[in-house]
């Protein structure tokens, strides 16, 4: 099965590659880009209060839309307003592989002053189910806020490698109780292209 996946990754990511390279888009002129995101998460114990450690692989699509021409020409500012439109998948590693889903809306700048990197900065959230089991969470619907960094670095002339690091909190938001949050960060490495 892990063959069968990965196959059909390394075909999604020729595919688009190939499509995106023809469009020749930059970060500056791009209306849209397509991203696959993937890593590693772990729990903060004693953060906040979160007392479970949760350690996850995370499998993340997102499309995200520039809603905005550069702004800031020639400032160390200058770059690119992004709405981001996420579809998460969290395999839990350490709680028998249950999952948690959902759905986040991030609002983003990136900053396209550099010529060969590509910096950005995030945060939003929305609803995500976590089925987990776990009784000190007394609910499966939860809620999710995150904000994180991270840099995308030309491979293509439409290709971006994205290297990302995320805050990620899920709670209840005090919908039931009891109403332990998972804080944890979240390690990512994927590709971007550019439409």
């Amino acid at each position: 099965m892990v063959k069968a996946i990965l196959t059909i990754l390394l075909i999604i990511l020729v595919t688009s590659s190939a499509l995106a390279d023809n469009h020749a888009k930059t970060t500056a002129d791009a209306s849209y880009e397509l991203s696959l995101l993937t890593g590693y998460g772990i729990t903060h114990r004693g953060f906040g209060e979160t007392r479970t450690q949760v350690q996850t692989w995370d499998a993340i699509a997102r499309l995200g839309w520039y809603l905005s021409d550069e702004i800031g020409k020639g400032s160390w500012y200058q770059g690119r307003h992004q709405l981001l439109v996420e579809l998460p998948y969290h395999l839990v590693v350490d709680h028998g592989g249950r999952s948690m889903v959902g759905g986040y809306l991030l609002g983003s700048w990136k900053f396209t002053s550099l010529s060969h990197l590509k910096p950005y900065i995030f945060a939003g959230g929305g609803p995500v189910y976590v089925g987990l089991g776990l009784p000190t969470m007394g609910a499966k619907l939860n809620f999710s806020y995150q904000g994180g960094t991270g840099v995308q670095i030309p491979l293509a002339q439409a290709t971006m490698l994205n290297l990302e690091y995320r805050y990620h909190h899920i709670s209840n938001a005090g919908t039931a109780s009891p109403n332990e949050p998972l804080n944890s960060s979240k390690f990512l490495l994927g590709l971007s292209w550019l439409y």
